[in-house]
């Protein structure tokens, strides 16, 4: 490319402008300029729009395309030339500026070349008093000098605030940026009543954190020291966004600075923290609690402007970036149910910069952006930038420049801010709710400040930042830095600032006296008045009967409405095929698995539930049978059957490939919508492995931490059909090893009319459980797995189907089993003709209905086994659960052998080793030497 070919959609603005204005009032131009647009009217009359073969430049189109011309040419005059030397150099500031801001409070800037000198431009110091008219390009009312040109692109790109939005390519998007920053060269304009009002904040930010150092040494706090900034930053961001419509706000952040936040935002009384330091009991309704900087809470504020808004602060463990996921499934639900407007609720997700650059689920979260399943109209990122991960310096916690680059996947803009300066901190912040009201966009700001202790207070930070240590240990803190400059400006005086100061000391003595009075703790509920019609289950509960029955008549009528396809549109011969038998099937009364489910959503739907449904491949269903969204041939035009059957809700996505992210999302979503049966399925069961964190930490265990219901249902695709050990187990036996407490419910359903009422059941329940379904594949069209219409509409859900197809007394060998395994020993049992052996399938695991077990193990008195038989491994499935469950009777185990792998890959040695299963249950001849089974 030339040298002087540099012109882009900036430059052509300016060109375009100058030559509307050449046009009307041509002497009023630079003389050069005038000269430039004669040349152009010249080429233009010369040229026309045709040229002969033998022309060597081409007809210019506009003033832009005869700028480049001449450019190319070496023809541009001088003075015009360093106009594009300026332009140049205007968009060198808005690509690069970020490099050379004042961002870092106690470190240097790392150094990068090629600067933004003005001799990498083609221009020199003794430019720097003349006017150029490219001032005009950066938001300048006339021509300027180059000094006052490169003075405001200083004030605008390089100082406090370091701006990235050159890698977005919507256009409207970089001019509203553009033209935000230009104003009052981006810094804020704030009345002495503002500027006092961040000061207080920063005040309680920074007593808060001492009076807590001071009154409990080296206990955990994570403290927000050096980063206080952020109150003063959520507290403008919250007031900026209620004025712009917001009503509600979910706050998802990890630990550092999280007891600020409870205190100084959302108001959480400071005895209670007090209280909480001195290691007190929670109430005995609580369970088990969790420590104090895990705890959410949900409030009504109002702002300084006198709006009230709703905000959440959502319950997190320890695996930092594991809410963000939450904080938007609860966003999108509160959206669906109340607010039906993307500007009414705000996420804000806080990070820390190690883990906003090393945790993956950061990158699935960021692409739910703009996915219609998942999108929330946009996210505020503000990550507490505090230059060490734990104890890992920054340049050893990513390969990217920043650690907020992830904003880049999403042409989202970045502000880095330096945490010292507060009232650049508060305009970034009012920037970002600007910027996400209009476009419906992620926004990430970078607070850059530091650490003022180790990972934790009794952490000590020289062991491996000795240096940087050196720096902190003598630097002020943001409020001092803000409490001189407000002196200098005459905004406060020292009286007023040791009046406010005394006043909080005051409070805080106060509270820290009455925490003493407190004998234990209580526990902010999260979103209580969400389940304020929902009572927590009482112990046993689970256990109780519950009519999931369904009039006879309206199910049937259902069933067809739902099977039936429009006429008027044209579906490929495969869809018309498949639902003509869906047709014929509830006319011969022989419902599979995929109308079982159907007709569970359809009944929810027309008592008034909604239903939503997400996962990868759901809507079509990974094995092909469930087709809840079927697209017309010509034009793929989407019809989803059960959106006609009621005008409840129903929603199914198909997620992107994501398991941990979007397992988060939807278990958020079930814990702001209660009144929504809300399912995530993995594609194949075992793929949940990559959400184990969303298990471990919320399903099993949100209840007993926080006092938290969900009921969430996970369908896990779970079958040994040799196809190898990725895609056989869905590890039911981690799922037994979680259950405690009744605090979930864990089945593998066998029949089409019992899958039907374990999902109805959920919503009937009064409580909420999350649900975990060990769901078939082969099963899905076996011809025996078919249920009447009559057993849909009468009766509940069967945790135990005893066997009523032999005489009890007769039975020698009482089989329990789970799952797909039935139908095998079913078939076995019939090809031999056997009547001595019952199987009995346990269609729920967990929690096991023991007084109907006990009544079945007393039907068979007659028997001489008692056997578990499984198809997993025998140190995976249940047997282990079983054992432990049955440890006082002589049960013994039929499984393969011990395995690291759950199946083998080779689909002869899975026939081979599951036909031996069978046999050695029916003691056949085919069967080879048995080892012991254990007892």
């Amino acid at each position: 490319m030339d040298k002087f070919s540099f012109l882009n959609a900036a430059h052509s603005q300016l060109i375009e402008d100058l030559y509307q204005q050449y046009q009307k009032y041509p002497d009023s131009l630079e003389p050069s300029w005038k000269a430039f647009f004669q040349g152009f009217d010249f080429a233009l009359e010369s040229y026309g729009d045709e040229i002969g073969e033998n022309k060597t430049v081409s007809a210019p189109q506009n003033a832009v395309q005869f700028a480049n011309q001449q450019a190319a040419s070496g023809q541009i005059p001088n003075d015009i030339q360093k106009e594009f030397n300026i332009l140049n150099l205007i968009q060198a500031y808005r690509h690069r500026g970020h490099l050379f801001t004042n961002t870092n409070p106690v470190r240097e800037r790392r150094h990068y070349e090629p600067t933004l000198a003005i001799e990498n431009f083609g221009l020199s110091k003794a430019d720097l008093n003349t006017k150029f008219n490219s001032a005009t390009e950066i938001g300048m009312p006339a021509a300027a000098t180059l000094q006052e040109i490169v003075n405001r692109l200083e004030k605008i790109y390089c100082k406090s605030i370091g701006t990235e939005y050159m890698h977005i390519n919507n256009v409207e998007e970089k001019l509203y940026i553009r033209k935000w920053l230009q104003v009052n060269e981006n810094r804020p304009q704030l009345s002495a009543t503002e500027k006092t009002e961040i000061l207080e904040k920063l005040n309680q930010a920074v007593a808060f954190e001492n009076y807590l150092h001071t009154k409990f040494v080296g206990q955990k706090r994570f403290s927000l020291e050096g980063n206080e900034s952020l109150i003063p930053a959520l507290d403008q961001l919250i007031t900026r966004s209620s004025q712009l419509g917001v009503d509600e706000v979910v706050l998802g952040m990890a630990h550092r600075g999280r007891l600020n936040v409870l205190t100084n935002i959302f108001g959480k009384s400071y005895k209670q923290i007090f209280s909480e330091f001195e290691g007190k009991e929670f109430e005995e309704d609580v369970f088990s609690g969790d420590v104090k900087y895990h705890l959410g809470s949900s409030k009504i504020i109002t702002t300084e402007n006198g709006e009230q808004v709703a905000i959440n602060l959502t319950p997190n463990p320890s695996h930092l970036e594991t809410v963000a996921a939450l904080v938007e499934g609860i966003c999108r639900a509160k959206v669906d149910d109340k607010y039906k407007d993307y500007k009414k609720v705000l996420p804000i997700v806080i990070h820390g910069d190690g883990a906003i650059a090393g945790q993956g689920i950061v990158y699935e979260v960021a692409q739910m952006m703009t996915l219609d399943g998942y999108k929330t109209g946009g996210t505020v990122h503000i990550v507490v930038n505090n230059q060490v991960s734990f104890t890992t310096n920054y340049l050893d916690a990513r390969s990217s420049n920043y650690c907020t680059d992830i904003a880049k996947v999403t042409e989202s803009p970045v502000m880095h801010v330096n945490a010292d300066d507060v009232e650049a901190v508060v305009h970034a912040i009012r920037f970002a709710a600007d910027f996400r009201a209009t476009f419906g966009k992620d926004v990430y700001i970078d607070l850059l400040g530091y650490r003022k202790y180790g990972h934790n207070e009794g952490d000590e930070p020289r062991f491996t930042q000795p240096n940087l240590y050196k720096v902190i240990s003598k630097h002020p803190n943001p409020r001092e830095i803000y409490k001189t400059a407000l002196i200098k400006e005459g905004v406060v005086s020292d009286e007023i600032l040791r009046e406010m100061e005394t006043k909080f000391k005051h409070l805080l003595d106060a509270d820290f006296d009455a925490s003493k009075e407190i004998e234990k703790n209580t526990m902010d509920i999260f979103m209580a008045d969400n389940w304020k019609d929902f009572p927590m289950c009482p112990k046993g509960e689970m256990l109780n009967p519950v009519n999931t029955g369904f009039d006879l008549n309206k199910l049937k009528e259902l069933a067809v409405q739902m099977s039936t396809l429009p006429k008027d549109k044209k579906f490929i011969s495969k869809i018309t095929r498949l639902f003509e038998a869906r047709l014929k099937a509830i006319e011969t009364n022989a419902l599979d698995w995929a109308l079982g489910e159907w007709l569970a959503y359809a009944t929810l739907l027309n008592e008034g539930n909604n239903v939503r449904i997400s996962g990868e491949d759901v809507e079509r269903g990974t094995f092909s049978h469930r087709h809840a969204v079927v697209k017309t041939e010509d034009t793929e035009e989407e019809y989803v059957p059960l959106q006609h059957v009621s005008e409840s809700r129903f929603n199914i996505f198909n997620s992107h490939l994501s398991e941990y992210g979007v397992l988060g999302f939807d278990y958020g979503y079930a814990m702001a919508s209660p009144n929504t049966l809300t399912i995530w399925e993995a594609q194949f069961g075992d793929f949940m492995n990559g959400a184990q964190i969303i298990v471990d930490q919320y399903l099993v265990a949100a209840e007993e931490k926080w006092k938290i219901q969900n009921g969430l249902v996970m369908l896990l695709p779970h079958g040994f059909e040799g196809q190898g050990a990725e895609h056989s187990s869905a590890r039911l036996e981690r799922f037994l090893t979680l259950c405690a407490n009744e605090n979930m419910t864990v089945a593998n359903a066998t029949t089409p009319a019992n899958y039907f009422h374990l999902l109805r059941r959920q919503m009937k329940w009064n409580f909420r459980k999350p649900l975990v379904v060990m769901t078939p594949k082969s099963l899905l069209r076996h011809p025996k797995v078919v249920s009447p219409l009559e057993d849909f509409a009468n009766g509940q859900f069967q945790p135990i189907l005893d066997d009523t197809a032999v005489n009890p007394d007769k039975v020698e060998k009482l089989v329990l089993c789970s799952g797909k395994i039935y139908y095998e020993l079913l078939a076995k049992r019939e090809e031999l003709n056997c009547d001595t052996i019952a199987l009995v399938r346990f269609e729920q695991l967990y929690p096991l209905q023991m007084d109907k077990i006990e009544e079945v193990l007393a039907k068979y008195g007659n028997r001489k086994q008692l056997l578990w038989v499984q198809e997993e491994p025998e140190n995976m499935g249940a047997w282990t659960y079983i054992l432990k469950n049955f440890r006082n009777t002589d049960i013994q185990v039929i499984a393969p052998v011990p395995s690291g792998s759950p199946a083998p890959g080779s689909h002869k040695m899975f026939e081979r080793n599951q036909n031996a299963i069978i046999n050695r249950v029916f003691d056949t001849n085919d069967a080879p030497a048995k080892r012991p089974v254990t007892a």
